[in-house]
């Protein structure tokens, strides 16, 4: 009886020992695949005029908070994406707002009255009247004494359709800044105009209603809201270790925040590499993902990186990181 009792103790540990030996077999990065190449870089609104993200809340008036000026560029324009993909963005992130005509204006805050010399919303004016507000008019780092970029945004306020002709072969990631399900359902059809070939470089995320509507009428784009993420990774956390890809975490992009990144099955390459065969773009961003999560912006953000990682990471200082990059 006792030898029976032993030999199934010891079958039970060898088959834990399998069990453990087949896990780290399959998740650890040291037999992954080697990846080539440095990281995938993801430019924040282009290259924009900086702030202090302590505090910072969904109505914070951010362009009354900037830090000196170092630079002249401002969010969200073509300019700041030239500058951006110059520097060496793979990837620029932009925000849009419907407007009073049916477009979409480039745009980031809720309302217009912090950063323009305007009030009420982007959807109060067509793009025209858009095109005559000054959205550097209220920029300021010294709490009002100055305004460095008054009446310099004059006619910098870009449509979405004028973004992606001015740059055709860009890769943008479109914020939909609402979680109104219609303005899904217009980003769909205005981006269902284009060609497969240039919808292929545009990637959105934003509030489940919208996206979820922009899916249903456009299946293919690559899009994610707080909903697909958690389709992707909760089963991923609990399953992955068997390899098992969840359909949801298939041709999309998911924003991971970097103290939950380490506890992924085959974090980093193994983890990037099944992303990369399932079409998926995973892009790394600062934080817990609890609040505001902020970018690598500056070379000593880099250094938390895993060696040699070649994921993406989120940055709201591209002219700073791309240069720390390449060195």
């Amino acid at each position: 009886m006792k030898k029976a009792k032993k030999r199934l103790v010891y079958k039970i540990a060898a088959a834990l020992a399998v069990f453990v030996a087949f896990v780290y077999l399959n998740n650890s990065s040291l037999l992954s695949a080697k990846r080539d190449g440095g990281p995938f870089l993801l430019a924040h609104r282009g290259v924009a005029q900086t702030f202090d993200l302590e505090g910072v809340e969904n109505d914070t008036c951010t362009a009354e908070r900037i830090h000196e000026p170092e630079h002249e560029y401002l969010e969200n324009t073509i300019p700041s994406m030239e500058a951006a993909f110059r520097a060496g963005a793979d990837m620029v992130e932009l925000d849009v707002k419907p407007t009073k005509d049916g477009q979409f204006a480039v745009f980031h805050d809720w309302t217009l009255d912090c950063r323009t010399n305007v009030s009420g919303t982007a959807a109060d004016y067509t793009m025209a009247e858009l095109k005559n507000v000054d959205i550097g008019y209220g920029y300021t780092a010294d709490g009002g004494k100055t305004y460095p970029f008054r009446g310099k945004g004059v006619g910098m306020m870009p449509s979405l359709t004028e973004v992606l002709g001015r740059f055709p072969e860009g890769t943008f990631l479109i914020h939909i800044k609402s979680n109104n399900a219609e303005e899904g359902e217009q980003l769909a059809a205005a981006l269902s105009k284009l060609s497969p070939e240039r919808q292929s470089r545009l990637a959105v995320y934003g509030g489940d209603e919208p996206i979820s509507a922009l899916k249903d009428e456009l299946p293919h784009m690559r899009a994610m809201s707080m909903a697909t993420m958690k389709s992707c990774l909760i089963p991923y956390i609990a399953l992955g270790w068997s390899g098992y890809m969840p359909s949801a975490c298939k041709h999309t992009e998911l924003h991971i925040p970097e103290k939950i990144a380490p506890f992924l099955w085959g974090w980093p390459n193994r983890f990037l590499n099944r992303m990369e065969q399932a079409d998926t773009l995973a892009i790394l961003v600062t934080g817990d993902g609890s609040g505001f999560s902020g970018g690598f912006d500056t070379p000593e953000d880099l250094e938390r990186l895993p060696s040699g990682y070649t994921g993406g990471i989120w940055t709201n200082r591209i002219e700073r990181i791309a240069p720390a990059v390449r060195e």
